[in-house]
């Protein structure tokens, strides 16, 4: 593993680089209410921060892949204490294992423990446990660096107020001697190579790895003239793990609180480009009893027993789930996602509006594509279709095609309204849009510029801004709303309309108030760019769009 190491380092400047009603995780930390040690009180955690608590399970892993139950374990602190996972567990936080090996860049060998650990406490959520473990075998090297890092908890810790200081003092571990000598669950990921970047416990006690640390603030200009990843570590990009742990909690407990039909399309083979399935679907009486459709995609590494970077597919490509449209036999766009980065994806996407191609159930064709024939990336592929009633009263029966998107230039806006002749017995009508931009060909233009979308029903408009382009942590500030964080490539900056690793939301407007039922509607489509005309060579926006009845 050490030889694997040295490689790993020498390389990585070469690849390290929202459902309806998701908001943001925040984890609030309650006033003078510190966590509780060994031998004192029951651990009163959950309830202080108002999180659901889960039991403790004693199942120890049978292999160190990811997600596999954490088991039991101890760890020795340099304050002279034992750690002990059955002992502190909550089952609301998180705990993160992070070793010093990983160096601040390829031109700066020292740990990266050195920057960000200020940064770390601010930047966190506040359930989460951080240990700061020195790999290998070398007494030595655990005695130098497991003191220069307490040295700068101390000195982190000396600039927060009381309150502050209490709370993260009870969370900021460093371990007492080599992970070699360790034992237990610590020591075996760390002497494996899918423990070499470290590793986490999440917030339903699973085992999971963790990726790139690289940081967007810490650009380093002597490392793009070196040609090297320009982009140094710190230790507080720790924090988005935690925080994306902490999302995927809150998805599940909101997925488990709905009773479900569960559709399995595909059950983790590994494919390389796309597939095609069958999608077995109750018949049309049951269907008609379903308001609410989510498409559940799990991206997993081909090789469960290495590492996230080097392992998942390497590139930002569009995902989509696609039907077949039997009368015609062209495919209709259920769902569309980007893959991240070299790292493993789950995403749940309400893709309702596709109820209304599948009200007579039965056997369908799907398909489900992320990669492109001249570049594979073979990933261990999970899908499933979620069908339930959530009491909207009513769902979408009929979809009326609008708009498509093209190339971005100065002709994209020479388009004629739509007309659709709206039934009379519509009772909510939808305006359904998967809007994104990409073009890197084209000066990195709709994917890193600022695009509008406007769309004229009756005499309303309704836009879709896409304005996050130009900010560099604009996809980094949606980890608490799904984005897979830490992934190895410029995965921070906003992009237009979509983020590595990221599924995407479907603009959805309720257009019912500018429409007769009956009569016909007139829709109309107009797109900017940087708030004015589009241009030529501007990328190409990839849209479908249409105008969803509901009885």
């Amino acid at each position: 593993m050490r030889g694997f190491l040295t490689l790993l380092l020498a390389t990585t400047g070469c690849f390290l680089g929202q459902t309806p009603g998701d908001t943001p995780v925040t984890v609030e930390r309650p006033p003078s209410q510190p966590d509780t040690g060994p031998g004192e009180v029951e651990n009163t955690t959950c309830a202080d921060l108002g999180l659901p608590e889960r039991e403790f399970s004693s199942d120890s892993p049978a292999s160190l892949r990811r997600h596999q139950p954490a088991g039991d374990f101890s760890v020795p602190l340099r304050d002279g204490s034992t750690w002990t996972l059955s002992e502190q567990w909550s089952g609301c936080e998180s705990y993160i294992f992070l070793p010093h090996w990983l160096p601040l860049s390829s031109l700066d060998n020292a740990t990266f423990w050195t920057k960000g650990i200020k940064k770390l406490m601010g930047v966190s959520p506040v359930n989460a446990h951080y240990f700061f473990v020195v790999g290998g075998s070398s007494d030595s090297d655990a005695d130098t660096f497991g003191t220069e890092m307490q040295d700068r908890i101390a000195s982190a810790l000396a600039s927060r107020d009381d309150d502050e200081r209490t709370w993260w003092d009870a969370r900021l571990h460093v371990v007492d001697g080599p992970s070699d000598t360790v034992g237990g669950l610590v020591g075996e990921m760390f002497a494996a190579d899918i423990g070499v970047l470290g590793f986490a416990i999440d917030r339903e006690q699973k085992i999971r790895t963790l990726g790139s640390m690289a940081a967007v603030e810490a650009q380093n200009s002597e490392l793009s003239a070196a040609g090297e990843w320009p982009w140094e570590r710190r230790v507080f990009s720790a924090g988005y793990e935690a925080e994306y742990f902490n999302f995927e909690a809150e998805r599940q407990a909101r997925l488990d609180a709905v009773d479900a039909t569960v559709i399995e399309i595909f059950g983790g083979d590994v494919i390389a480009e796309y597939e095609d399935g069958t999608l077995s679907l109750p018949n049309a009486a049951t269907m008609a009893g379903f308001d609410t459709l989510e498409i559940d995609v799990v991206m997993e590494c081909q090789d469960p027993d290495g590492y996230e970077l080097g392992n998942c597919g390497a590139w930002d490509y569009i995902a989509n789930l696609f039907l077949m449209e039997d009368a015609t036999e062209s495919w209709l766009e259920m769902g569309r996602f980007i893959t991240t980065y070299h790292r493993e994806s789950r995403w749940v996407l309400d893709a309702s509006h596709a109820l209304a191609w599948l009200q007579d159930g039965g056997d369908r064709t799907i398909r489900y594509s992320w990669a492109p024939s001249w570049n594979t990336q073979p990933t261990a592929v999970t899908l499933s279709l979620r069908l339930s009633n959530t009491g909207k009263a009513v769902a979408p029966r009929e979809a009326f095609p609008l708009f498509s998107g093209g190339s971005f230039n100065t002709t994209y806006n020479d388009r004629d309204p739509v007309e659709v002749a709206v039934p009379a017995d519509a009772e909510k009508v939808e305006l359904v849009a998967i809007i994104t931009g990409h073009g890197m060909d084209t000066g990195n233009c709709a994917e890193f510029c600022d695009h509008g979308h406007h769309f004229t029903v009756g005499s309303e408009t309704f836009s879709l801004e896409l304005d996050e382009p130009g900010n560099d942590t604009g996809c980094a500030e949606t980890v608490g709303t799904g984005t897979v964080p830490n992934q190895g490539g410029t995965w921070w900056f906003g992009r237009g309309g979509w983020c590595p690793g990221r599924r995407v939301d479907p603009f959805v407007v309720d257009v019912t108030g500018q429409v007769s039922p009956g009569a016909p509607a007139s829709v109309a489509y107009e797109a900017t760019l940087n708030g004015g005309a589009p241009y030529d060579n501007a990328g190409t926006i990839t849209m479908n769009s249409w105008l969803v009845v509901h009885r």
